[in-house]
């Protein structure tokens, strides 16, 4: 039990504070900022989100949550399908290989070149710190199903310039 400990209380590196920097401030540009952030209660999830909050208004609200620590994807999406605020962009910062399987299993199979090639992106390339963005059809979160999820973008950091 105790490398669990050890990897929960491990910081965020210089870089992972850089990455957060560069897509907290695409998210803000874009208007994505969430009204929700369900996060992980891991040492390096918390300073991530610490990071992208500094430059973020409104604040949304945070759900620090010890059970996405290491989640597996159904789990993710349990807590997904728990949220009962009014919401209409909610985040979850966690971990991987659960929050990348979680967005393949909610994602729609691809229906154009754009959507095909943001899906092999997702298959073939999920790094630290990456940002997947899914559109539902739902009027509560309650309602997210699997397959249901209009992958909308997919940004890794090395695809945002340098932090200003």
């Amino acid at each position: 039990m105790a490398p669990d400990l050890e990897d929960h209380d491990r910081v965020l590196a210089e870089r992972g504070r850089s990455d957060a920097l560069r897509m907290g401030q695409y998210l803000s540009e874009e208007d994505l900022v969430p009204q929700l952030v369900l996060c992980s209660s891991a040492a390096r999830t918390r300073q991530t989100l610490e990071v992208m909050l500094a430059g973020w208004q409104p604040a949304p609200s945070v759900r620090e949550l010890n059970d996405l620590y290491l989640a597996r994807w159904l789990s993710i999406i349990n807590h997904i399908r728990q949220v009962r605020e009014a919401a209409p962009t909610l985040m979850i910062i966690g971990h991987n290989p659960g929050l990348e399987e979680a967005a393949r299993v909610l994602s729609r199979p691809p229906g154009d070149a754009k959507t095909r090639k943001l899906q092999q992106l997702l298959h073939d390339d999920y790094p630290t710190a990456a940002v997947t963005i899914l559109e539902f059809e739902i009027d509560s979160w309650s309602g997210v199903e699997r397959g249901e999820g209009e992958l909308e973008a997919f940004i890794r950091p090395r695809d945002l310039s340098a932090p200003e």
